[in-house]
């Protein structure tokens, strides 16, 4: 993973898009979109402002080495919202329209995710979700979404927590993992996060 590669992948877990991460860094969002291609890299005062931003070792950052965390931080859950549509191409069409911009992420025929505020708003194919389990939201099939640094800890914590009933990890796909909670009236929270299993 080149050094692009680790500031997309940091963007995307903390809900920015590139117009919304150049506006933290005072740089255009050209300079993001290059960084993140590898065809350009940031200057020294970017790169210290990346850390600063996302939390993360100078090292980590340039090196892909030693501990990623620049500090223990808390286990924090980090919220988005997903909108489960049976007319995916039509749905992505309409919030484009309505918010006045292009989808920031757009998976093939799956999904496409608009940021707002710093939050996501993913639009979901039901067609191309199997392994996930909406049933708990109801006709308009809206769900929560939280994000999480390490997804087996959390899963701990919610199973010991015993708030609701809550789902094994699920692995859809190599690359995506995540874990279904249910709240009192029976609505879902799926959790994503990172996933090491052990051994790894």
């Amino acid at each position: 993973m080149h050094l692009g590669q680790r500031i997309q992948t940091l963007r995307v877990q903390h809900n920015l898009s590139q117009e919304t991460l150049a506006e933290k860094l005072d740089v255009t969002r050209q300079s993001i979109s290059k960084w993140e291609l590898g065809t350009a890299q940031p200057d020294t005062e970017k790169i210290i402002r990346l850390c600063q931003l996302f939390g993360v070792t100078t090292d980590w950052l340039l090196l892909y080495k030693g501990p990623m965390s620049a500090k223990p931080n808390k286990q924090t859950l980090r919220f988005g919202m997903y909108l489960i549509t049976k007319h995916f191409a039509r749905s992505v069409d309409f919030y484009e329209k309505l918010l006045d911009k292009r989808a920031s992420v757009m998976g093939p025929n799956r999904f496409a995710q608009f940021f707002i505020d710093g939050i996501g708003l993913s639009v979901m194919n039901e067609a191309h979700l199997q392994g996930h389990d909406y049933t708990g939201c109801g006709d308009h099939k809206f769900a929560f979404n939280f994000w999480t640094q390490d997804l087996i800890t959390e899963h701990t914590r919610i199973v010991v927590l015993n708030i609701g009933r809550t789902t094994p990890i699920i692995h859809p796909h190599a690359r995506y993992c995540f874990f279904n909670v249910y709240d009192p009236d029976g609505n879902v929270i799926e959790i994503t996060g990172n996933f090491t299993s052990k051994g790894e």
